[in-house]
């Protein structure tokens, strides 16, 4: 009895594992640090280096379609790094057939669809690295990947003998922030934890002395002398605490002395020296006037929105075709709101959706923004001064010239913008939508 010779299986291809994604963007960092003045590179960069084309770059990067295991060990080898087992995974395994998800908050920190921001990472990591004693202010407008950004940023850093803890402020409970005291020694209580030291609160804490004296020499007299190396504290979402107005002046003022510490020059000043904060906040926050305040002092890094290269980017990584043509429509419509854009690229990834139906249901009532709209529109609502004047700008049918504090808040919610001396909607999404809803006057 003969057999036939059975044709050989087609190789699936293989995809960038959690741990091979990671060596590789900490490879491409170190990189352009060294060698690039920290401006991070861009897919014809790579495509340059590498000798693969932009769109297997992307494929890669994306890690959703499968390559062959040479392309891999092409891009690898042109950063200095061998391609191991761990890097990769077959492409029929569960990463190959994982859901990928809308976005929503702070990405993964492996994510194939993390966009580089340059050179506001290289900015932040220097700034946390070398400003002894520092404080840096990271503010970007709401939902515009600052947590996903410094969370990369704090990767690379604890690879260089540095101790970092990230602590964002929506963890505390609505009745610890209505008590000061209690605040303030939850927070000593979390930072010390997030350390692995034993909680020694009860020893340096003493009435007496008030919250602030009180979390300042826990500080000075326990946790800085157990570290004995430089200490990155993050406080992200610091817009939670503004809102408790006792708790704003006292803690946050607090966090203004430590920062000036560190300059005194006495004896103590060396421990504060090891202290390097970094406050994460929105461009919606109106921060409170305080003689001690952290935000008119360090060094302040804007975060950016998206231009068209890094759209572009994001829609090669999505598969998604026509980038340029895609790219320019979709900054018309929404800005450069990394959040908008993101959703919207997701959605062109989806069988059922394309661009002219995207743009033609964009403030429809079951559109992808609805949400956002919606959540926009309450936010407007809450301050009725503002209503008509934005009423006005959607409107356009003269020049607008608006009071300066109305301009603030309008611009602070990231709804309009000034554009050849006239304020003008943000982006079209926003004119249509406010144009259809807002109350008439």
């Amino acid at each position: 009895m003969t057999h036939k010779a059975q044709p050989a299986k087609r190789k699936r291809g293989i995809l960038l594992s959690k741990k091979g994604w990671q060596r590789l963007q900490s490879a491409e960092l170190r990189y352009v640090n060294q060698y690039n003045n920290g401006k991070l590179l861009t897919l014809q960069d790579l495509s340059d280096r590498t000798g693969l084309s932009a769109n297997t770059l992307a494929r890669v990067r994306g890690r959703k379609i499968a390559v062959d295991q040479q392309t891999l060990e092409y891009y690898f080898k042109s950063f200095d790094l061998a391609l191991g087992v761990d890097d990769y995974t077959d492409s029929d395994g569960t990463m190959g057939g994982r859901v990928v998800l809308p976005p929503s908050g702070q990405m993964a920190i492996d994510s194939g669809f993390y966009i580089a921001r340059a050179p506001v990472e290289s900015m932040l990591q220097d700034a946390i690295l070398n400003q002894v004693g520092g404080l840096v202010r990271f503010k970007g407008a709401r939902q515009s990947g600052k947590s996903s950004l410094i969370s990369k940023v704090l990767t690379e850093v604890r690879s260089q003998s540095v101790v970092t803890v990230m602590l964002n402020l929506r963890l505390v409970d609505s009745d610890v922030l209505q008590d000061l005291s209690r605040f303030v020694q939850w927070f000593c209580a979390v930072v010390t934890r997030s350390l692995g030291l034993e909680n020694r609160l009860h020893e340096y804490w003493d009435d007496l002395f008030g919250v602030s004296y009180n979390c300042t020499y826990y500080f000075e007299s326990y946790l800085l002398p157990q570290l004995k190396k430089p200490f990155v504290l993050v406080l992200d979402d610091v817009d939670i605490a503004l809102h408790h107005s006792q708790v704003a002046v006292v803690f946050y003022g607090m966090l203004r002395t430590w920062h000036e510490k560190a300059r005194y020059g006495d004896y103590q000043s060396e421990l504060w020296q090891q202290l390097r904060m970094t406050l994460v906040y929105s461009t919606e926050i109106q921060t409170p006037t305080m003689t001690q305040s952290p935000f008119n002092a360090g060094i302040l890094i804007d975060l950016p929105g998206f231009e068209s290269e890094q759209v572009e980017d994001l829609l090669q990584r999505y598969n998604v075709p026509d980038a340029e043509k895609v790219s320019a429509a979709l900054l018309q419509l929404v800005g450069n709101n990394p959040y908008l854009i993101h959703l919207a690229i997701y959605h062109l990834s989806l069988p059922d959706m394309n661009l002219e139906i995207l743009l033609d249901s964009a403030t429809a009532t079951d559109s992808i923004y609805e949400g956002h709209l919606r959540q926009k529109l309450t936010e407007l609502l809450r301050d009725e001064s503002i209503v008509p004047v934005l009423r006005q700008i959607v409107s356009q049918t003269s020049s607008v010239g608006i009071d300066a504090l109305s301009a603030f808040k309008l611009q602070s919610q990231d709804l309009i913008t000034l554009e050849n001396q006239k304020w003008v909607c943000t982006c079209d999404l926003y004119r249509q939508f406010f144009a259809q809803t807002l109350p008439p006057g």
